[in-house]
């Protein structure tokens, strides 16, 4: 088999069984593991697969966004260690953005009482948890507000941020890949994530692993845009190399 005979086997594999092994798909192929293993690399960079431990899930496109009571108990353990991660990369005084979406508003949850940041907003959800939080200073950003995600979106969210530079950007996506970079649905919330991560002297993506090796319509930030990427600890070793080899730190939690 030529590798891309091979790789369209094992991807036809992976969506008729909904997954697949490594060690498997080399007694299968006749191949080592070493080659299954640079085999779902590939299919990974394309989107198709994304990598777990051992093997490899097959990527099912959604073309309905979900919205955010949804997704508030998705994944909801992995986004709270995501979250109490994620501020430890923050010292007293910061000038901190938070991106709309459930993981960023775990990361709001797990603030430590006694720090002191300057937050900046475009989710209704997250300004309401930080209102009255005493050690904050607050200020949202506007515009048209998305009933789908809470966040706001169009110029005036975009025109604001001009002439804003923070200490760190908190950015969640939708799917992450080494290839394409950070993804989300929404034509109008990815050019929101974009002004935020162009005002940031530090971006960290916050992403658990159900996002990895997906990628949506928009692109809002390339992989070498963000300097950390924090995960949970079930995003696989070889996608976790990837990103190193890009000069990306990955945290797993």
């Amino acid at each position: 088999m030529y590798a891309q005979e091979r790789q369209q086997s094992i991807l036809s594999t992976a969506r008729a069984r909904g997954r697949v092994e490594v060690g498997a798909l080399a007694d299968d192929l006749g191949v080592t593991v070493e080659t299954v293993r640079r085999d779902l690399t590939a299919l990974e960079r394309l989107g198709v697969v994304r990598r777990v431990h051992g093997g490899a899930l097959p990527v099912t496109r959604m073309s309905l966004e979900r919205n955010l009571q949804s997704r508030h108990s998705e994944s909801a353990d992995a986004k709270r260690r995501i979250g109490s991660r994620a501020v430890q990369e923050l010292s007293d005084g910061d000038t901190v953005l938070f991106d709309a979406g459930t993981t960023t508003l775990a990361a709001v949850d797990a603030l430590p009482p006694a720090l002191r940041i300057t937050a900046i907003t475009n989710s209704v959800e997250i300004a309401g948890r930080l209102a009255h939080r005493d050690k904050t200073e607050l200020m949202l950003l506007g515009g048209r507000v998305r009933s789908t995600t809470g966040a706001a979106v169009g110029d005036w969210l975009t025109a604001s941020l001009k002439d804003i530079w923070v200490d760190v950007a908190f950015l969640g996506a939708n799917g992450f890949s080494v290839a394409h970079g950070f993804t989300t649905p929404d034509q109008a919330e990815a050019a929101a994530k974009q002004a935020m991560a162009g005002s940031a002297r530090r971006l960290i993506g916050l992403a658990d692993a159900s996002k990895a090796g997906h990628v949506h319509l928009h692109k809002f930030a390339d992989t070498t845009d963000v300097s950390l990427l924090i995960s949970d600890d079930s995003l696989d070793a070889d996608t976790v190399q990837d990103y190193e080899d890009q000069g990306v730190e990955v945290v797993r939690t």
